[in-house]
């Protein structure tokens, strides 16, 4: 009898499984089909199962990156090439090709040779390194550093005199295939790993490398357009739009009132409209108004330039959390009982996370300023102290005042302490997001005399700069 019953618990726990398979079949079908978008749903599905041959996951990875690659969403390609690489992907020269593409068309150029050089060392066929060569050339055209664009077509002409693109750039550049480079000059390269799977040739993109050097300010050669110059960090995203919606709730209706959110918000908005942001701004919302405000904002998002745009949601108020989820606490809210908090209160990651995901957005930034004690009445608090980890946020930056289950007091001066670093870090020109988080935390910890950790999680890809 124990015998039966214990097959019967092994069947019961393999069935989930088995029935995650048919996503992974499906998504392969429908790939091989050319019916990317439906690929990518079933990917997606099997990959959020937590019952699942977890053994699958580097090709799921793999086909679901190509599957957006097809697309032109080169935002999430990057992301889920790289799952595939940390996974083990065999076929790392192919990806790292992929990834090059991608970062090219993101115009995250420094990215996209570093990939080319991963890529170079391990495809060592000579067509498909003249290829490789060609298209990097290409990005330092684009960069402005024409002599290192004409290095890399002499060694794709090199690698196959008879790539047509790079006889024609060969010309293009000033240099006539009477200057090729001899192919004996051309460093022999790695041999690849070993290759994994059915794609070839165009269905792979490499990676850059940091020996690959950074793009100096040089003498446009003979031939050139004498105004030809590396770009700046300005003209490199000139192209970016940026939308934010700021929040700040402060006149609560039903708890004590916060001294500093209202501030926040309003200088929070002010910087960002520096930063080239165009802003919507609700103080002391109630959920009807927070809520209005987001699907404007969402709209803004999910109609702005493909990959080409940045989404911020800031938040200073109350903020509580039930179950594993974050809320958001509008001014009127009133909770007497636990399911008040869902039915008064906005959700993060079930709302305001997962909407600013099915967007246009190459990096969405959520910063929160609400890790405040729960304001609610002793006998009705069963409301977990300060905020929850957000654990999946695909091409999300989140920051938070304090670390998650920790609370943070409201400030003394016009701004609460966590805002007033991040309005002083954001000012400083050439950061990086995650520079200008460092430097929040370091001193955020430091003015509070240690009592105070900051904490941001990121998988984005790619940079960001407040400041150029």
């Amino acid at each position: 009898m124990k015998g039966n019953v214990l097959v019967a618990c092994i069947l019961m726990l393999a069935l989930p499984a088995v029935g995650q398979f048919k996503y992974y079949e499906q998504g392969i079908e429908a790939y091989q089909q050319k019916d990317y978008a439906k690929a990518i749903n079933f990917f997606t599905e099997y990959i959020d199962k937590p019952a699942r041959d977890k053994a699958l996951d580097v090709d799921v990875h793999y086909y679901l990156a190509l599957s957006y690659f097809k697309t032109n969403s080169h935002t999430s390609a990057v992301r889920e090439f790289d799952e595939a690489l940390q996974l083990g992907h065999k076929n790392a020269g192919n990806i790292h090709w992929f990834m090059a593409k991608s970062y090219a068309e993101l115009k995250a150029f420094p990215d996209a040779l570093n990939s080319y050089g991963k890529a170079i060392q391990l495809i060592t066929d000579k067509p498909n390194q003249a290829k490789l060569f060609y298209e990097r050339g290409m990005v330092y055209e684009k960069m402005g550093n024409l002599a290192l664009a004409q290095e890399d077509v002499q060694n794709a002409l090199a690698a196959d005199p008879t790539n047509v693109e790079a006889r024609k750039a060969s010309k293009e550049l000033g240099a006539g295939p009477s200057t090729q480079v001899a192919q004996n000059q051309v460093k022999p390269e790695p041999k690849p790993a070993e290759t994994r799977g059915t794609e070839k040739k165009n269905d792979a993109l490499p990676t850059t490398d940091k020996s690959v050097p950074a793009a100096p300010l040089l003498m446009a050669p003979a031939g050139a357009a004498a105004s030809s110059v590396v770009p700046t960090l300005a003209d490199l995203y000139k192209d970016e739009k940026r939308y934010a919606l700021v929040i700040g709730n402060s006149n609560y209706q039903h708890v004590s009132p916060l001294r500093n959110a209202e501030n926040d918000a309003n200088d929070m908005a002010e910087e960002l409209k520096k930063s080239n942001f165009e802003v919507i701004k609700v103080i002391n919302g109630d959920y009807n108004q927070m809520r209005d405000a987001f699907r404007k904002f969402h709209e803004k998002l999910a109609t702005g330039p493909k990959d080409q745009t940045v989404g911020l949601f800031y938040y200073a108020g109350h903020g509580i959390q039930n179950q594993g989820e974050n809320y958001l606490v509008p001014v009127e809210a009133n909770v007497q009982y636990e399911d008040d908090i869902p039915r008064t209160c906005m959700p993060v990651q079930r709302i305001i996370m997962a909407n600013m995901e099915r967007s246009n957005s190459r990096i969405n930034i959520l910063i929160l300023d609400a890790c405040r004690n729960n304001p609610f009445p002793s006998g009705y608090r069963s409301a977990e102290s300060g905020l929850a980890e957000i654990r999946r946020a695909k091409g999300s930056f989140i920051a938070y005042a304090t670390a998650p289950g920790s609370v943070a007091s409201d400030g003394n001066g016009r701004n609460g302490l966590y805002t007033q670093e991040l309005l002083n870090a954001m000012r400083k020109p050439g950061m990086t997001i995650e520079q200008v988080f460092k430097e929040v935390r370091k001193n955020v910890l430091r003015l509070s005399g240690d009592r105070q950790y900051t904490w941001d999680s990121s998988n984005i890809i790619g940079d960001f700069y407040f400041k150029f």
